[in-house]
């Protein structure tokens, strides 16, 4: 025999076949080729197989008995479902589009009987059969895209259900075949050749799961996340896509990200463990697979099944692995129960597979005294069997008596191998047993709350040299401990302890300074330090009027440590200067360069202060802003003052001070910008733009004057804003810092033009960045710009990501309520109330409106919105806020005085559930009535609003609202809820002929429901009868 491979250690599980199905399926004559089996379905009691004479046989999984054969005439069986809650309910397809629901009354000991029967898709293939988890609902897929749902009648539910006829429902009709149907939570996954949708059922809502379509046969199932920490969340999408993808997506079919298995796949398959002949592994046989996955299952634990026709793949999408592959040959079909599958195939032939770690199977292999499939398998994955976890399921004794078992004439290589194996192995928790005991046997211990053995020594123990160093560890680790006490700060001062790990003092000091642990978690401290550190740094690379009154101010010790950080400075760019040289290029030329530079910088000082200064906020003249270094600087140094010199201009901006302070962050900004990260001031501009607007100003003239003498500079001042845009989009990989100053010059030369472009640059422009340079009515442009650019679906979620901080929301929808809106004299009466149908003038960022009052809120905020709709006379938007508040009764009130009937009909409408509502809006109805009527005849924004006819049309009005009550509750009734109302109508001669019509229907409806009734109770009677 020769040597058999081990297999890599990613693989842990295999597919093992432990019983033969063949005699049972002898015993139901299912072998021959004139009868065979053509679907299946299992449970935890039944295994439900379909035949091609329209037999549906239920086998008992305990003992493998045949408990009952259902027969159909209509056809062979092509899909069978068993009911997930209750096992006395099975669901049977037929080729000729019958679905029949089969109750079997075992409890009862009765026959059993066809409780629902469906037509719906006769003539069409029905494609798949899928079980409501929580009612008697099966929902069925056809090769025309239909699906319908039929809901069976069962004593069960009660006194009188089983006489109960429940309708066909059509739940939807996709765009081509179903491929495959799931159901989950009150939702309906239905795959097709093309796409992925998702369905409520109870709301009547659909989904596509994401956007791009497909072209072939791909499956897609739920993915229940019940396991350990994930107890709780919603379950997840599993979406088939071709070139071995799987889309993951959320509970609300948002794509969350997408699966590449083709490369994964690029392994041996791991062979299948049979008694049918002895497994096989081909080391060399890799090559990546494009597969195309017909459908997907949620087997055992957290594992999504799929199969060709030629193999089973099993992944792990919790970390996007293949858990394995294996080759099985002529697959059809396959049904799973937890970690068990059972496998159809082409002949009609049945296999029983589980899926089972490496220790597992070798153990069932043991107990069946398959002793070289046992032998084999633990040379196999021997990274799994040694392991100390192993030794649970197989003890040492079991492996040696499986030893001894192998033929030494025959088994040689095998025995070597698997002597090899056992050497290998670990006793059961090895290591921590032995941590343990030479721990225990000298000495005495606790454990810390930071997880680490606090070792006491005995005297006299011989252990005591050994141990010192854990003593001395585990002490000196506690104190430190208890020393600190950590306080939550604000967000800054909190990456302020990161900065001064490395850094007490200035690194303009050569010397190290001894690390201080308490002042990284105390801001004052921090502060006081670098106070102390600005004056080196003005000393040094600060102006040149700075430098020489710090100078002036200095002892002889100071003086002494300037010259040596000078001469520090010095030294480094003389050193970086030479190694810049050419090697042919003489000193005496790099000496002259450096002249003429100096001179160069003395002419630009000189123009420089002949030009006019600008003005801080508080009158005082600002200082130039530097973006170069006045000095060369070493770049390992540049690093650390960069560090430095940023967090101080975020202490001196967010200290609690008064204005003095913030001009001295502004004016540092502007003496040291050539030092600060960009981006991180960016970032601080933004937070403090409403109270500090000097700083933002003094950031964005730096920017500008840092990226004057781009060439993009030119292309922008030439006027061709598209030829600009495309220049910018050129630039890519994007860096806010240096496209702000560009979209700035492009919106100073082009206006609300440009700045609806700026979408296109989201996200590394955020519409807090243009909020700082634009007009609010431009800004607003660009914003409606940015929301519609998303995708329908994607809108809402992206404009609350949007909401930093949530106080944006209300800012936004005053903003977009007084720009491009109607007059409030036209939406608002002199007293404040809604004008008649003044709910139909146009706003101008309507779109934006809808999106902002359906955005996610607390209750207080609804409110304020709601407020502020009324104010602005924005009547969609505070009749949808009062639906949600359940302001019912001010919204009733707000329609009686548009005058609108539809606004009670709409989707999003505001309709009355109860008799009381009724009553109420019918009394105010006719309050409003005379106002409405007044109303009508006056002209509002230039044009009449009557709408020519005497009859009630659109109006609210006792009459139209009675009209509509009749039409839901029946004429009778609603003239009944007018009497009890004291209203007396004299209704206009169509309203009586619409009262006579809705009689008439009324009681036509009510006979033939009732001889629907009847003869579907014996069509039923009938079939039961037959069966």
């Amino acid at each position: 025999m020769p040597l058999i491979p081990v297999v890599p250690e990613n693989h842990s599980h295999v597919l093992a076949e432990f019983d033969c199905l063949d005699p049972l399926l002898s015993a139901l004559r299912l072998d021959s080729g004139r009868l065979k089996c053509t679907c299946l379905a299992v449970s935890r009691k039944w295994l439900a197989l379909g035949t091609s004479a329209g037999g549906l046989h239920l086998i008992q999984r305990d003992g493998w008995k045949q408990r009952l054969i259902l027969t159909h005439k209509e056809g062979s069986i092509t899909h069978v479902a068993c009911c997930p809650h209750d096992e006395d309910f099975i669901a049977a397809a037929t080729s000729q589009g019958l679905v029949v629901v089969w109750e079997l009354q075992l409890e009862r000991r009765g026959r059993p009987e066809r409780v629902s029967v469906s037509w719906e898709h006769r003539g069409q293939a029905i494609t798949a059969l899928c079980w409501d988890t929580g009612t008697f609902r099966v929902f069925v897929g056809d090769s025309g895209g239909k699906v319908s749902c039929l809901r069976a009648g069962s004593s069960k539910l009660g006194k009188g259900s089983a006489f109960v006829i429940f309708p066909i429902q059509t739940v939807t009709t996709v765009d081509s075949k179903v491929v495959q149907l799931g159901y989950q939570d009150g939702r309906l996954l239905v795959s097709s050749l093309s796409r992925c949708y998702l369905c409520d059922t109870d709301r009547s809502k659909f989904w596509r799961v994401g956007n791009k379509e497909r072209d072939g046969e791909y499956g897609a199932c739920f993915f229940p996340q019940n396991k350990g920490l994930l107890v709780g969340q919603p379950p997840l999408l599993f979406c088939a896509r071709p070139g071995s993808r799987i889309w993951e997506a959320s509970f609300n079919g948002e794509v969350l990200s997408t699966h590449q298995f083709k490369q994964l796949l690029a392994c041996p398959p791991l062979p299948l463990i049979t008694y049918r002949n002895e497994p096989h592994y081909n080391v060399e046989q890799k090559s990546s697979q494009s597969v195309a996955f017909p459908k997907l299952l949620y087997l055992g634990d957290q594992n999504l099944l799929t199969w060709t026709d030629s193999a089973i793949y099993i992944f792990t999408p919790h970390n996007g692995q293949v858990l394995l592959w294996t080759e099985v040959k002529d697959l059809f079909d396959i049904a799973v129960y937890r970690n068990e599958l059972f496998c159809l195939h082409g002949s009609g032939h049945l296999s029983h597979l589980s899926l089972l770690s490496a220790e597992r199977c070798v153990e069932r292999l043991l107990r069946r005294e398959l002793w070289l499939l046992a032998a084999a398998l633990c040379c196999m994955f021997q990274h799994t069997i040694t392991t100390s976890k192993a030794r649970k399921s197989i003890p040492i004794d079991r492996l040696e008596h499986l030893r001894s078992q192998l033929s030494s004439t025959t088994h040689l290589d095998l025995i070597g191998q698997l002597d090899e194996v056992i050497a290998k192995l670990e006793p059961l928790d090895s290591a921590s047993s032995s941590r343990r005991s030479s721990i225990s046997s000298h000495e005495s211990f606790n454990v810390l709350d930071c997880g680490i053995y606090r070792v006491i020594s005995r005297r006299g123990s011989q252990s005591d040299d050994d141990t010192s160093s854990i003593i001395t560890q585990s002490l000196s680790e506690e104190e430190r401990l208890k020393e600190f006490g950590f306080v939550q700060e604000e967000d800054q001062k909190q990456n302020c302890s990161m900065v001064f790990i490395r850094y007490k003092y200035s690194p303009l000091n050569t010397s190290s300074q001894t690390q201080d642990p308490l002042l990284l978690l105390d801001p004052v401290c921090l502060e006081e330090v670098l106070l102390e550190w600005l004056p080196v740094l003005e000393r040094i690379l600060g102006p040149a009027e700075l430098s020489s009154a710090a100078a002036a101010d200095s002892n002889l010790g100071g003086r002494g440590e300037e010259s040596m950080e000078r001469d520090y400075l010095t030294s480094h760019s003389e050193q970086q200067e030479e190694s810049f040289c050419p090697s042919g290029e003489p000193a005496e030329g790099v000496a002259q360069k450096k002249e003429e530079s100096c001179e160069l910088r003395e002419k630009d000082n000189q123009s420089d202060s002949t030009e006019k200064e600008p003005e801080l906020s508080n009158g005082s003249a600002a200082e130039p802003v530097r973006v170069v270094s006045p000095k060369p600087v070493p770049a390992d140094l540049l690093a650390d003052l960069t560090q430095l010199a940023t967090l101080y201009t975020e202490l001196s901006c967010f200290r609690n001070q008064p204005n003095e302070k913030a001009s001295g962050c502004t004016t540092f900004l502007r003496r040291y910008f050539f030092l600060l990260d960009q981006e991180r001031i960016r970032r601080m501009c933004l937070l403090c733009y409403q109270e500090q607007p000097q700083v933002q100003s003094s950031f964005t003239e730096a920017t500008l004057e840092l990226t004057q003498s781009t060439k993009m500079v030119e292309i922008i001042e030439r006027g061709d804003l598209l030829r600009s845009l495309r220049s910018l989009r050129e630039l890519q990989p994007w860096s806010a810092p240096l496209l702000l100053p560009h979209l700035h010059r492009l919106y100073e030369k082009h206006g609300e033009a440009a700045v609806r472009s700026f979408s296109q640059f989201h996200p590394t422009i955020t519409p807090a960045d243009v909020m700082t340079m634009a007009q609010q009515s431009h800004f607003l442009a660009y914003l409606d710009n940015l929301v519609q650019s998303q995708v329908e679906d994607h809108r809402l979620s992206f404009l609350q990501s949007l909401l930093e901080p949530e106080s944006l929301r209300q800012d936004w929808l005053e903003l977009a309520l007084t720009h491009d809106a109607p007059q409030h004299c036209d939406t608002l009466t002199p007293d404040g109330q809604p004008r008649w149908h003044s709910h139909c003038f146009s706003w101008g960022y309507g779109r934006l409106l809808s999106l902002l009052i359906r955005l996610p809120a607390d209750l207080s905020s609804k409110q304020k919105m709601a407020e502020t709709c009324h104010s602005h006379g924005y009547w969609m938007g505070y009749l949808y806020l009062c639906h949600e508040l359940q302001c019912r009764i001010e919204a009733f009130s707000t329609i009686c005085q548009l005058g609108d009937v539809t606004l009670l009909e709409e989707p999003d409408g505001v309709e009355p559930k109860s008799w009381d509502e009724w009553k109420l809006l019918i009394k105010l109805s006719q309050q409003y009535s005379s106002v409405v009527e007044s109303e009508q005849v006056t002209e509002v924004n230039g044009s009449s609003w009557s709408n020519g006819s005497a009859d009630c049309g659109g109006k609210v009005s006792p009459e139209s609202l009675t009209l509509m009550l009749a039409r839901t509750v029946g004429p009778d009734r609603a003239l009944a809820v007018l009497e009890e109302c004291g209203v007396q109508l004299d209704f206009s001669p169509h309203s009586k002929l619409v009262f006579d019509l809705l009689r008439v229907t009324e009681k036509r409806q009510r006979w033939v429901a009732m001889i629907q009734t009847m003869l579907e109770r014996c069509d039923r009677f009938l079939w039961s009868q037959h069966a």
